[in-house]
């Protein structure tokens, strides 16, 4: 009797030995799980266009980057084609006029156009710069505060379906409004990121955007195509992915 009560608590010993091993295989296979998002980060780089210098600390970068390319440029084509075969997303950085007097681009959109011309460049610029999935102001505070021409721009953009950007260079830019009027999906900008070219300021402005992701669940910081600015990228993205920060295109925030 007292054999069989062995063998019985042997076998007992066994089993439960054999499920420890099946749980515990079942446990390695399963996926670690992910660390909540503290916010959402968009990075646009304006200005792609004049030339091709930075295009290797672009591709170092490795993360979602947002590239708003200049028409009408030399290498307005070549610089589009290049960030899109690396996988960045690309928006025609549209020029507007300004009230600051500025020296205008090719083309630029002004308030004083009727709107078969406005028309005529937008499809011109648009044709020009591939793979574009929306447009985002170059310049521009004259015309984002002008209904007309804005409406113009949002609604022509919305037909084609793409997103709009406001670089949100005046406080009295009427874009948002028009945009939920018009129901294009749309996003502004939070941050500028390089309004002094020194890495010192640069990176406190990337820390600033990292803090109003976190607060707010997502933000839109633009810089330019300098090299100052993409080392300073280079260098401060992995940090924040490894703090827990998600890098996306503008597409993935638009409202």
């Amino acid at each position: 009797m007292k054999k069989k009560v062995m063998i019985v608590l042997a076998l007992i010993l066994s089993l439960l030995v054999f499920i420890a091993l099946i749980l515990t295989s079942v446990h390695k296979k399963l996926p670690p799980k992910k660390a909540p998002v503290k916010g959402k980060i968009a990075i646009v780089i304006d200005d792609w266009g004049y030339n091709l210098n930075n295009l290797g600390i672009a591709e170092r970068i490795g993360q979602p980057l947002t590239c708003a390319v200049l028409p009408n440029l030399n290498n307005s084509r070549l610089v589009a084609q290049n960030l899109h075969n690396l996988g960045f997303e690309i928006i025609l950085h549209l020029p507007m006029e300004p009230k600051e007097k500025y020296r205008l681009e090719k083309n630029t959109i002004t308030t004083d156009m009727d709107a078969a011309r406005i028309h005529v460049i937008l499809d011109r610029d648009l044709n020009s710069i591939l793979f574009a999935k929306g447009i985002s102001n170059h310049m521009g505070s004259r015309v984002t505060e002008d209904s007309r021409v804005s409406a113009l721009i949002l609604s022509e953009a919305k037909k084609r379906k793409l997103y709009f950007l406001d670089s949100f260079v005046t406080a009295k830019s009427v874009c948002s409004l028009l945009a939920r009027r018009i129901k294009i999906q749309f996003a502004k900008r939070d941050i500028f990121l390089d309004n002094l070219d020194d890495p010192a300021y640069i990176k406190g402005q990337i820390i600033k955007l990292r803090d109003l992701a976190k607060k707010n669940g997502q933000a839109v910081g633009i810089g330019h195509d300098r090299r100052n600015t993409l080392i300073a990228l280079e260098e401060a993205i992995p940090q924040l992915v490894k703090s827990g920060y998600k890098l996306v295109f503008v597409s993935e925030i638009t409202k």
